[in-house]
Order: C-alpha cells, then sequence, then structure tokens
C-alpha cells in the first residue's frame, strides 16, 4: 500500500480567503486526506502560507507595519481560520520559513549548475509615480488575444494566456492607477523552460488519468504558438529570498530576490522539512517523501489547486525538478477546479461581494459550508453560489435527510427504551436487504474518493443517508411497538447502528458534526473505516448508553437567506 502525499496550494498572505479559495484547494484535499487515512493510507498532508511578493509589501505598507510581523500575523489568523473549517493539515508551514530559502537557492544553484539558467538583460515597465519596478501583477491592461480589460502582466484569468507585461494594451499600474510608465533596463535570471519541453511533452503523456481541465491546461502552456517560454525567475523587490548561488550572493543581483512562482512550490518541500524539524524527526523522515532514492518511489503525490494555478505546477514547477538534475518526487495526480462564482459574478474583497471564510463561520456551522462547497464543487465546469440554493441544499441533505433521521431514533429510542440501546435480537430480511443496499453504495463512495471525484461522492454519501430514512419508514419501529415491543427493540437497534455507521463515513465531509454525533452516543471513535459492513452494523449492544442531542442541524429560514443575500451583495 503506497504513502500519499498530499499537497494543497498555497493561500496567499495578504487577506483571508473567500470560498471560491475554500473549495479550490484546501477543503477538496482535506477530504481526500482523512478519506485516504480513514482506509488505512499513511498519508502527509502539507501547506503553508505564500508569503512573498508584492500584495505581501503593500498589504503591510497600508497596516503601518514591517512586512515580516504583518506575514507572521496572517499566517496565524489563516492557521486559525482553517482549524475552525476543521482542515486537517499534518503540518501549515510558511514560504518565508529558513528551510524555503535553503532550498530555493539550491535548486537555483543546481539550475545554474546544469546549464538551466541564464542571466538577461530585459525591458521592464518602471512606474515614474511609484517610484519602483512594476511586477507582472502589478500591471493590468487589455489581454491582446481575448481582449479582456482586466488581465495581468503575468497571465490573463480570463484565457489562461501566458503573457508580459509588454503585451499588454493600455496598461497601468494597480498600486497608484498611474499610466505613467516607461520601460527600463534590467537584468534577471531566467528559466529556460524550452530547453526541457521535450521532457515535459513526454512527462504529461504518462498522466493519462489526469482530469480534463489540468490536462488541457498543461497542453495549452506547452505547445503554445510562440512556443514554451522561458520565464524569469527573480524580482526587483525587497521582500523575499535573496538570490544566491551556491550560498553566496549572486553576483549583480544583490538587491533582488527570487520570484515568488519559483519559490512558491519549492514550499511544498520546504514546509514537509519544517514538519520534520518541528517533530525533531531524522533527515530520512522527510527525504523519503520527497526523493525518489530514498522512499519516495513508493509514495503517491497529489496536489490540489484552482486552475489558475495548474500551469505553474505542470510546467515551471516540473521544469524545475527536471533541470536540478536530482531525484525529487515528481507530482502523480493534479486535481484542478474551476471557478467558484458569487450569484451570478465575482467575489470581490474591494466591492464586499462575497462570503469570506471568517464571516462565513460568524453565520453557520463550518459543516454547513463544507457541505455544501463539496457537493457542488467546481470540478466540470464553474459553479455559481446562491443563497436559495444554499438554503435548499442545507435544509434538505443534512436538516431532513441525515438529522432528521438521527432526531427520531434516539427520541424514540429514548422515550420508549432509556437511554441504553435495546436488547440484542437477531437482524431479519428487511435489515439484511438494507446492509446490501448500503454496502453497494458504501464500495461506490470508496472508489469515487479514490479517483477523487469530489461531487459524485457527495451523492454517494447522501444515498446511504437516504437508505437510513427509508429502512425506518418501512419498519416503522413506532408501529411494532404496539403489538410487538422486541421487534421493535431490533429495529432501533439496527438503526442507532446506522447512525454510527454514518458518524464514522461523513467524517472526511463534515467532521464537526460527526464529532459531535459520536460523544452524544458515545461510539467508539474509530480511525479507520470497517471492511466488514455487516459485522459492523451489528456492533452496538444493550451495553452501550446514549442522549438525545440537540438539532444538529437548525434549518436556514427565509428571513435569514434575504438578509445575507442583500448583506454580501456588494457596495
Amino acid at each position: 500500500m503506497k504513502s500519499i502525499l498530499i499537497t494543497s496550494a498555497l493561500p496567499y498572505i495578504n487577506g483571508v480567503k473567500h470560498l471560491g479559495n475554500l473549495i479550490g484547494s484546501q477543503l477538496p484535499s482535506d477530504v481526500y486526506a482523512r478519506f485516504m487515512r480513514a482506509l488505512g493510507f499513511e498519508v502527509l498532508f502539507i501547506c503553508a502560507t505564500d508569503e512573498h511578493g508584492t500584495p505581501a509589501e503593500l498589504a503591510a505598507i497600508e497596516k503601518n507595519i514591517p512586512v515580516g510581523d504583518f506575514c507572521k500575523e496572517m499566517w496565524s489568523l489563516q492557521k486559525e481560520i482553517a482549524d475552525h473549517f476543521y482542515i486537517s493539515f499534518d503540518h501549515f508551514g510558511r514560504s518565508s520559513s529558513e528551510q524555503n530559502h535553503n532550498l530555493t537557492q539550491h535548486f537555483a544553484s543546481r539550475l545554474w549548475e546544469n546549464g538551466f539558467i541564464e542571466e538577461i538583460e530585459e525591458e521592464q515597465v518602471y512606474s515614474l509615480d511609484d517610484n519602483r519596478f512594476l511586477p507582472d501583477r502589478y500591471i493590468t491592461g487589455t489581454c491582446p488575444a481575448c481582449k479582456y480589460e482586466k488581465a495581468r502582466g503575468d497571465q490573463c484569468e480570463n484565457c489562461t494566456k501566458q503573457l508580459n507585461p509588454t503585451d499588454l494594451i493600455n496598461p497601468k499600474s494597480t498600486i497608484s492607477g498611474s499610466k505613467s510608465l516607461e520601460i527600463r533596463t534590467t537584468k534577471h535570471l531566467f528559466l529556460k523552460q524550452s530547453m526541457l519541453k521535450d521532457r515535459l511533452a513526454k512527462w504529461l503523456d504518462t498522466k493519462e488519468k489526469w482530469p480534463l481541465l489540468t490536462k488541457s491546461i498543461a497542453k495549452k502552456w506547452l505547445n503554445a504558438k510562440e512556443g514554451l517560454k522561458d520565464r524569469a525567475i527573480t524580482r526587483d523587490l525587497s521582500w523575499g529570498i535573496p538570490v544566491k548561488k551556491f550560498g553566496s550572493i549572486w553576483p549583480g543581483f544583490e538587491n533582488k530576490v527570487f520570484y515568488v512562482w519559483f519559490d512558491a512550490p519549492i514550499a511544498y518541500i520546504a514546509a514537509t522539512k519544517e514538519w520534520s524539524d518541528e517533530h525533531k524527526l531524522n533527515e530520512s523522515s522527510w527525504k523519503r517523501w520527497w526523493l525518489t532514492d530514498q522512499g519516495a518511489g513508493e509514495v503517491s503525490y497529489v496536489q490540489f489547486m484552482a486552475k489558475d494555478n495548474i500551469p505553474f505546477h505542470t510546467i515551471s514547477f516540473p521544469a524545475t525538478i527536471f533541470g536540478s538534475g536530482e531525484n525529487w518526487k515528481q507530482v502523480d495526480f493534479i486535481k484542478g477546479f474551476n471557478w467558484l462564482l458569487y450569484e451570478g459574478g465575482k467575489f470581490s474583497t474591494s466591492e464586499k461581494r462575497g462570503i469570506f471564510m471568517d464571516k462565513a463561520l460568524d453565520l453557520y456551522p463550518a459543516d454547513y459550508w463544507r457541505w455544501w462547497l463539496l457537493a457542488n464543487a467546481p470540478e466540470n465546469s464553474d459553479t455559481d453560489f446562491t443563497w436559495e440554493s444554499f438554503q435548499s441544499t442545507i435544509n434538505k441533505d443534512l436538516a431532513d435527510i441525515l438529522g432528521n433521521f438521527i432526531s427520531r431514533v434516539s427520541s424514540f429510542c429514548v422515550s420508549k427504551f432509556g437511554h441504553r440501546i435495546p436488547d440484542n435480537n437477531q437482524y431479519g430480511k428487511l435489515e439484511k436487504k438494507t446492509i446490501r443496499k448500503i454496502e453497494a453504495h458504501y464500495g461506490h463512495l470508496i472508489e469515487l474518493m479514490k479517483e477523487i471525484e469530489i461531487r459524485k461522492s457527495c451523492n454517494e454519501l447522501r444515498s446511504i443517508w437516504v437508505i437510513g430514512n427509508e429502512y425506518l419508514q418501512e419498519a416503522a419501529p413506532w408501529s411494532v411497538f404496539k403489538e410487538n415491543p422486541e421487534q421493535s427493540k431490533m429495529i432501533i437497534r439496527f438503526a442507532l447502528n446506522l447512525i454510527n455507521l454514518y458518524s464514522l463515513i461523513s467524517e472526511p465531509f463534515i467532521p464537526g458534526t460527526c464529532q459531535k454525533i459520536q460523544d452524544h452516543f458515545q461510539f467508539a471513535k474509530l480511525k479507520k473505516f470497517p471492511e466488514n459492513l455487516s459485522l459492523f452494523l451489528d456492533t452496538l449492544g444493550s451495553e452501550h448508553e446514549i442522549s438525545v442531542p440537540k438539532i444538529l442541524f437548525p434549518k436556514i429560514t427565509d428571513e435569514e437567506r434575504s438578509k445575507y443575500q442583500k448583506d454580501f451583495s456588494g457596495c
């Protein structure tokens, strides 16, 4: 059984993320990590904050604090929010760590040594009003390919075309809005991706099982008409990883840093070393996840990200690894996601449009958001969050199907038989038929989660919940009780065993609720899913005490929906 290394795209440090960021990487990677652990796989789940680049500098200036202090503060906040959403990282690191400094400089040195880095003088945009060179992302203008008017200087997020700032039509500074821009000459290090094109192409051809979204974007970049471009991996900034070669400042690059998109993917490796160092483990403990000659050949490496991150993870980072000439682990599977829209438009911090992760937790429990986002994950196309859909999904799936089943069973048990599970009785034909139905869906659920089909997995889990309600309706313990109390006891014992199963297999999706269920019913908090459902569903007997939980899923009212629809519609 292979070990599984899971990385979630690094959230940028400059602010609290919105729900689209959550479903684009952290949440689906968490469900997958939890599920694979429960199947018995050894899992290492890694993430970190992406801390370098101009946005961090500007955000710190706005708050009037040093950029290092700002990043430390925001790292703590982002970790706290992730914890409240039950994201089960094994380690949540920082791209500004000493480990990432050392590894990034190491990769650059190896690339230089192997002939894949070149020093090139280039023309770059300089803002007279801002008195600085403008990084690619701080220049916007019209995309020359699709005419999108808010394209960035490195990439058009509308058509995903890779750009240089000088390609833009009518460019302006996003810092000041100034159009007083001029071209000046500066020197940068370029990663010679073009030299690695054939190797990248052969490698991508082996990824037959990658999602269409992931592979199509990778191929689009690789086979662009203008060819695979060499990319600058340094910037004229003060905040970032200093440009060093073999431990010494790179001559001519004293006042430059490495480009954020060069060091950020390397931070996956560095964060794993952070994890190892934090736990005072030896060097082999992290290297076995990342070096194929030290154990990583037996590791399955899965990345999660939104579609705008795909080019850097399918082209630039693999090129860095190949170019190093070392035995670093390449990714095995990339799960890419489309956009989550908000009521037909984009989330916007400046316009106060949409739900951001901190505000979401003020409104409803984390599991409400987790379930809706997972059940509507933008896997094959963009998904539109609407308050009507959110209300309908939560009220139907969680309140009416799962919550109602748990409430009816526990209330009936306590009212008729007390707080102990009724005496053991052998199950009948209906119970055995119900087990067979659940087994079929359970098997499908496991296969779908192994394939990282998030929405389909939610459908299977929902179907398993529905089977419990159908069983209860057909068995009708309230009617049977009048003439055959013993039969009614058996029905309730079986139904309580179903609740035990639900609390276990639903945990990757709605962990907070499942913890509550396990606490109220005093279920054993098992780490692994059952292999034999027939045996598992006969586990609980008369020695087991339960209590009736409060309403697990209060319904979202029409008044709440209307209020929040208005409150978060934007200025």
